[in-house]
């Protein structure tokens, strides 16, 4: 288990078994090489930047215009840029309005204007799709973008940026994935961007968990890897107990996004 800090030769042998995985899973899955959602984020820079070293990796940027800055548009381009990477933009505001049309008999009506998740979550998944048509199309591996931070804790949508063939940084917390990207050149621009699903306009990933990664990797680590209860992580870290059992219990409750659907036993 490696701390949550880094060392270089860390950061290298870490390189190396992700690249590894990757070219590994394409091989095994006899496909044609991969492709990754950029979205401008560091999340999705370190995976092409891991990628496009091992197989042909392919990028889709798949922006929302009301909600996705102009910016992450840029940085996701410099991104598939740099590397070499072939890609397609596809603006998803069509896409989103006509699911949004056809599901209004079911999704829940808006409370002061606010985005339900539920429709909120549609962006996830149609980009999801989108990833899949390039798949099966060219014979592709989708690679997932996801970190363990966000597996743990149910961060993500299932069947969304949950839906993918294999998570190359998946048993990286986020803090780890922040030095893992300065270890293989990522800008130092998106690597201090705040760091947000863009699910709606404004929206940042630490502003909704309501702590900052460093402090809820912390709490993980303490629980999940070195299996502490709430009462030893929250004196350890000196975070309230009540913080700390919410965490346990927001892991607990996402169990079921972490595994391939439930099959009864017959006997």
């Amino acid at each position: 288990m490696y701390p949550l800090s880094l060392n270089e030769p860390a950061l290298a042998e870490i390189t190396r078994q992700l690249k590894n995985f990757i070219q590994g899973s394409v091989r095994s899955a006899r496909a044609k090489g991969a492709v990754v959602a950029l979205s401008g984020g560091v999340d999705s820079s370190v995976v092409a930047a891991l990628a496009h070293d091992v197989v042909d990796t392919k990028a889709l940027i798949l922006p929302e215009t009301a909600v996705t800055s102009a910016q992450d548009v840029l940085d996701a381009t410099s991104i598939a840029e740099v590397y070499g990477l072939p890609f397609t933009v596809i603006e998803i505001n069509d896409l989103i309005d006509c699911f949004k049309e056809a599901a209004r008999p079911i999704l829940p009506v808006r409370m002061n204007g606010q985005v339900s998740i539920a429709e909120a979550n549609l962006k996830p998944r149609i980009r999801m799709t989108l990833s899949y048509v390039t798949s099966n199309a060219d014979l592709r591996l989708v690679l997932g973008t996801g970190n363990k931070t966000e597996l743990l804790i149910g961060y993500f949508t299932k069947y969304g940026d949950g839906g993918v063939d294999a998570l190359p940084i998946g048993s990286l917390y986020k803090t780890q994935v922040f030095q893992l990207a300065r270890y293989v050149g990522i800008p130092d621009r998106i690597i201090s961007k705040a760091p947000s699903a863009g699910l709606w306009l404004g929206q940042t990933d630490e502003e909704e968990l309501g702590l900052s990664y460093d402090v809820l990797d912390r709490i993980l680590l303490e629980l999940i890897d070195k299996e502490k209860t709430v009462k030893e992580t929250a004196k350890l870290l000196d975070v309230e107990p009540k913080r700390v059992q919410e965490i346990s219990d927001q892991v607990l409750r996402a169990k079921h996004k972490r595994h391939t659907p439930l099959l009864p036993t017959i006997t």
